[in-house]
């Protein structure tokens, strides 16, 4: 795979006070040669449980600052990647390089390469999207969900508020990443971390992945996804047997409480949503009660 990409200088996250994972990279990922992913790995090495926390658009592995500690505290081994396009991993140029199946494959190719196994997918928006079609392809890897403020997509409209931000987003060559991450989480962030979540763009020509992104949403018939999604459901629907755990950010208007409802409707055997009442579509930033829930709900 031949890409052109950018890859923002290391000196761009010198200074993460609330985030102290060493960075680990892999440029080998198969059918990704060459291109640099990010991601952290904490905890024990031979753990017997894997927490996978995949993020969103706009944000980073960063945004789990608050629920790593929680699983690497419980015994687990914590593996946080950034999608290409995003945190300290490398940015395709062309937004035409962005796809659904671009995302999903990195994915898949990231598990096999670590070779992870006993995994707990924590996952929201994007995260969600791509990771919830996951375990169908792989279900002797995948043991449990916490699922946060995501949907899986079938060829209709999501929510209003996801139809304005993708209108919103579509508009702009710069999105303003640092403001709308630091709107969407009031009382939540200092300047550290709304430093931290501007850190991977330096200018506009990084934020390939972030403009489409809200494009790639599968909630038209016939886009790219849909049939991942709807494979999704049936599984998750029909043979799913693992445990869930599921959160919302109440004040979210593009994926919150109705759009998790419908979405917990699918999952055999997910319990009621856990409603975090100040938190919005970025649930993580309020993340440390939410994991210990999970890590009691599946006790």
């Amino acid at each position: 795979m031949s890409i052109e990409a950018l890859r923002t200088p290391e000196a761009r996250f010198a200074l993460l006070s609330n985030f102290p994972y060493a960075p680990s990279y892999t440029d080998s990922l198969k059918g990704y040669e060459g291109l640099r992913l990010h991601y952290v790995d904490t905890g024990s090495k031979d753990a017997d449980d894997v927490f996978l926390c995949l993020h969103g658009e706009p944000s980073w592995c960063y945004l789990y600052r608050k629920m790593i500690p929680v699983f690497a505290a419980a015994g687990g081994r914590v593996i946080a990647p950034d999608f290409f396009g995003f945190g300290r991993s490398d940015k395709p140029m062309n937004d035409s390089d962005y796809t659904f199946s671009f995302h999903r494959n990195s994915l898949i190719a990231l598990i096999e390469q670590l070779d992870l196994r006993g995994i707990t997918l924590v996952c929201q928006d994007w995260g969600g999207i791509l990771g919830l079609t996951l375990p169908m392809d792989m279900p002797e890897r995948f043991k449990r969900l916490i699922i946060m403020n995501t949907a899986l997509p079938v060829g209709t409209p999501v929510s209003d508020g996801f139809a304005g931000w993708k209108a919103y987003a579509g508009s702009l060559q710069d999105i303003p990443v640092s403001g709308l991450m630091a709107i969407s989480c009031p009382g939540a962030l200092d300047m550290m971390d709304i430093a931290a979540y501007a850190a991977p763009f330096p200018d506009a020509s990084y934020q390939g992945g972030v403009r489409r992104f809200p494009q790639l949403v599968p909630v038209e018939p016939g886009m790219e996804g849909v049939a991942y999604c709807e494979g999704a459901r049936t599984f998750f629907n029909e043979q799913w047997s693992g445990k869930s755990f599921m959160a919302c950010g109440s004040q979210d208007i593009v994926l919150g409480l109705p759009v998790m409802e419908e979405l917990r409707s699918v999952i055999r055997g997910c319990p009621p949503v856990m409603e975090v009442p100040e938190a919005g579509h970025f649930v993580q930033e309020w993340g440390e009660p939410v994991a210990r829930a999970a890590l009691e709900s599946f006790a």
